[in-house]
């Protein structure tokens, strides 16, 4: 039976993703920092699958560094790591952004990933081909936009990050994706704007947004497809949402 450990299972992308995973059979281990939240994931997915649930927060990197010799036998044999857990915070220019929120982004969706990912890899490489790291990565790794500063480039580093991690893990079998959704309905922008609903019904109100369960589907494909095969980067948007001109200042 093959065992997918997802980060960040208690919303949004990882959960949808566990839910697609557990369909298929999959055994799980699921982390996340809710453990109550877990525990109801548990207890919908375990009469489908074996299910290791795991409280945890990416950015206890003590906590990290230990994941993998603390998972018991069943579920040590992990072939599919998916990077999922990660945030945005407030959406103000730099010159007024909250620095503290500027180091959570980094420490979960930069450090956290990184370290979960190092954690992971010899259990990854020890099941050689066909295993599979999938880092959830945005389009704002790639196209920026104002009050994304250091959320974009969060993004930037996983898509760079899973571009190294491809060189070093060349002979290994193991394989790399970032998978890059655009516009997307979850509990992102509620994070990301404090709670604030009014912004969240605002932002996706008649666009046809990305769904959480069409990213657990192309993940579970990603995850699936014949061993021999590496989609190296995946960049998936909304047909609502395209490109605009470049902004130009102009002096009064």
């Amino acid at each position: 039976m093959p065992i997918a450990l997802i980060t960040g299972a208690t919303s949004g992308f990882g959960r949808a993703t566990a839910r697609k995973f557990a369909e298929a059979g999959w055994s799980l281990v699921l982390t996340g920092r809710r453990q109550e939240r877990l525990d109801e994931l548990q207890a919908e997915l375990s009469p489908l699958c074996p299910v290791l649930t795991l409280a945890l927060d990416v950015t206890d990197f003590d906590a990290v560094a230990n994941v993998a010799n603390s998972l018991p036998d069943d579920f040590k044999n992990v072939s599919v790591l998916v990077n999922n857990a990660g945030l945005a915070l407030g959406t103000d220019a730099a010159q007024r952004s909250d620095t503290t929120q500027w180091q959570q982004m980094i420490d979960t969706n930069v450090s956290g990933l990184a370290r979960m990912t190092h954690a992971l890899l010899p259990t990854l490489i020890a099941q050689g081909k066909g295993a599979s790291i999938i880092n959830i990565g945005s389009i704002a790794g790639h196209w920026p936009y104002p009050g994304g500063n250091v959320y974009c480039g969060t993004k930037a580093f996983v898509e760079q990050f899973s571009y190294g991690l491809r060189c070093d893990l060349s002979g290994t079998g193991v394989r790399v994706t970032n998978l890059a959704p655009g516009m997307a309905e979850s509990e992102f922008t509620l994070v990301r704007t404090g709670g604030n609903q009014e912004a969240h019904d605002k932002l996706y109100a008649g666009a046809e947004p990305i769904q959480p369960d069409d990213i657990a589907d192309t993940v579970f494909w990603i995850a699936t497809l014949p061993a021999h095969l590496n989609v190296n980067q995946l960049e998936i948007m909304p047909v609502s949402q395209s490109w605009s001109p470049f902004t130009i200042h102009r002096q009064s």
